[in-house]
């Protein structure tokens, strides 16, 4: 049995707007955990980076939630001394939670000498956290697709980059969650099946112009946009500025556009001005998606 791992866990961004739910793109931001099993009578617990004033060391901390799940074959978890650095910032739709609810499954797995395969820690994951296709875009990297309990991961293109706005407002998945409705129009279904081909197609074919879909959600953005009334001007400003196409950022608050590499400086200018405009307070960052998933040392 090792006595200590360091995990590492890729930020993620789902939906792709039309793709609700099965959809997501890991970042190259990332969440750094070292574990250390100890003599002490507690677990102790050092954060340095996004949440380092606000993350406890009980179940509302997804890290301790997934190290828990993990060990569980094992009966009590011992006593473990947790060191992390995020770079992910919480409550703002980058899969923060997925990537801690990896980092602890990982962590736990090499530590107690477990097995479990990707399927298993995404279902995992999933029941913990909410949401299988961060897991899995968390746990593999890449490009994800996530439909009937598996998940199939392609590279994105090296020249794609990801335009992140990033606000100071949070917004709450599950109050996002609660203003959708129970049932869409036929209609709406079709075209956002549609325009899942087209995305999953632009990363397996390479024809990026295909990206255009993603602007286009009839399952969730028009409901959410309500409550959030910056995202549509935001989306089209991201496109006038050439962008393929933009979306909201898992349930929010981020907006993600997707770009050329040497449109990805005018996007984000784009949306910084039309932030300012509107009054939306935050930053913007341009990153690469990561062709890595979470990993093991």
């Amino acid at each position: 049995m090792s006595q200590s791992v360091r995990v590492e866990v890729p930020a993620s961004t789902a939906n792709l707007g039309v793709g609700f739910d099965c959809l997501a793109l890991a970042l190259d931001l990332h969440l750094e955990v070292t574990v250390a099993l100890i003599d002490g009578p507690e677990s102790t617990l050092s954060v340095e980076g996004e949440g380092s004033a606000r993350l406890a060391l009980d179940e509302s901390n997804r890290f301790v939630a997934g190290f828990r799940a993990g060990w569980s074959e094992q009966g009590t978890p011992p006593p473990i001394a947790i060191t992390m650095t995020n770079e992910v910032p919480l409550g703002r739709g980058l899969g923060s939670s997925a990537a801690a609810t990896v980092a602890g499954l990982l962590a736990a797995q090499e530590l107690a000498a477990t097995d479990y395969d990707d399927e298993q820690l995404i279902a995992m994951a999933a029941a913990i956290e909410g949401h299988p296709d961060n897991a899995a875009a968390a746990l593999l990297g890449g490009f994800v697709l996530f439909t009937g309990g598996r998940a199939s991961s392609f590279d994105p293109p090296a020249g794609l980059r990801a335009v992140i706005f990033v606000p100071e407002r949070e917004l709450a998945t599950s109050e996002m969650r609660a203003v959708l409705p129970e049932s869409v129009p036929m209609k709406d279904a079709v075209a956002n099946a549609g325009g899942v081909g087209a995305v999953v197609a632009a990363f397996a074919s390479g024809d990026l112009s295909l990206l255009s879909a993603m602007s286009h959600d009839r399952l969730h953005e028009p409901y959410r946009a309500v409550v959030y009334p910056e995202l549509t001007p935001m989306k089209e400003a991201a496109v006038e500025a050439g962008a393929y196409g933009a979306a909201l950022s898992g349930a929010g608050s981020s907006i993600l556009a997707l770009s050329q590499e040497h449109r990805a400086q005018t996007v984000a200018i784009a949306l910084d001005e039309t932030a300012d405009r509107l009054g939306l307070a935050g930053t913007v960052r341009v990153l690469r998606p990561s062709s890595r998933g979470a990993s093991v040392g």
